[in-house]
């Protein structure tokens, strides 16, 4: 059972919601669970306030943090809905055994998010493409140094009310240079030391005028992994192709399904390796018809120019006709326009009384 302490006073009434900028707006409480001597203990949800770090804790110094992203949604009738949460938990928990971290109880995950969005069931903003940000992640809470794996842990859940994260189409630039992921690293776990390796050569695409970095392999430079913040599609003649997930690209839940939906909808779709020389001979052949990513945080966002090397891939005047159908069709789904054939849409319940 998780103890239930409401805030005094929310902070709703500050929120707008035709103005919501992405991941800065938080809503009035936190789930949090401590794990020590084997167990997780003492869940609650109560007032979102920061929590009392020891300098010495393990994760400052040696990286164990892993995280979620999920998102909530009000139906046409007015029900929070949740989207495929259980292979949330699964990936997270798969990230946890990748970083040496206990697993999360599946049950309890499950009570806490739920909770969580009917607590929060006001901050979510009613209009498609808006949604309520889920952020769950666990963290090493030991005070101890030492290379090794914590003994202590916490979990928190976090909401927050968003909007799009891309507005409008983004253009990425090839990397020749810095690393994301090697096979037998950690690209596949969703940790925060992934992120942090992408900083500066994100920060340097930035500056040179483009959105976002199209990772490649690290040995060769030469197979499409990822974009830093979604998987990505090309549509090539006739058929979708999407990078093989090999153990250095994320396995993203959206990725999932769209392939899905692509398929069941009747067009050709491809995982495999991809090599950036193949996409730019499509290019100039005119057989690449677009090109887009998807994720939670993004849902699909189209792309409008690839930069590899000296060759500027320019999709600006190009339907994106399949990225489109995706977009849709999950819009559609979480908003109860579609029928969920699929199971995929979860309404959400909770036993915390509100």
């Amino acid at each position: 059972m998780i103890k239930f302490t409401p805030t005094g006073q929310s902070k709703i009434s500050s929120l707008d919601f035709n103005n919501i900028p992405f991941g800065q707006v938080f809503t009035d409480h936190l789930f949090q669970v401590d794990y020590k001597n084997g167990e997780w203990k003492n869940p609650e949800i109560s007032e979102l306030k920061p929590i009392s770090v020891h300098p010495g804790n393990l994760a400052w110094h040696y990286g164990q943090s892993i995280f979620e992203g999920m998102k909530a949604f009000k139906n046409k009738d007015g029900q929070p809905v949740l989207f495929r949460p259980e292979l949330h938990i699964e990936r997270l928990n798969a990230s946890a055994r990748r970083m040496s971290m206990p697993d999360f109880p599946k049950d309890l995950f499950m009570e806490a998010v739920h909770s969580m969005v009917d607590i929060e069931r006001a901050w979510i903003p009613p209009t498609k493409g808006s949604a309520l940000y889920i952020r769950p992640v666990m963290v090493s809470m030991e005070v101890a140094l030492g290379v090794r794996a914590s003994n202590e842990y916490k979990m928190m859940i976090m909401t927050l009310p968003v909007g799009p994260y891309y507005p409008k189409p983004v253009s990425l630039k090839t990397e020749s240079k810095y690393v994301r992921a090697a096979m037998g690293g950690v690209g596949e776990a969703k940790t925060a030391g992934n992120y942090a390796a992408s900083l500066l050569p994100a920060q340097k695409a930035k500056e040179a005028g483009f959105d976002q970095i199209m990772w490649l392999d690290a040995k060769e430079f030469k197979y499409v992994q990822e974009i830093g913040t979604m998987n990505i599609f090309f549509v090539i003649g006739d058929t979708v192709v999407t990078p093989i997930t090999n153990g250095t690209i994320l396995k993203g839940i959206t990725r999932m399904s769209a392939i899905a939906l692509l398929k069941d909808h009747g067009y050709k779709v491809e995982e495999r390796l991809i090599d950036i020389q193949e996409v730019v001979d499509a290019y100039r052949a005119g057989n690449l018809k677009e090109a887009f990513g998807a994720g939670t945080a993004a849902l699909t966002s189209n792309v409008h120019l690839i930069q590899h090397g000296d060759v500027a891939m320019d999709l600006s005047n190009h339907k994106n006709e399949v990225s489109d159908f995706v977009k849709n069709s999950l819009n559609d789904l979480r908003f109860g326009d579609l029928e969920d054939k699929y199971g995929w849409i979860v309404p959400v319940e909770s036993s915390v009384a509100v």
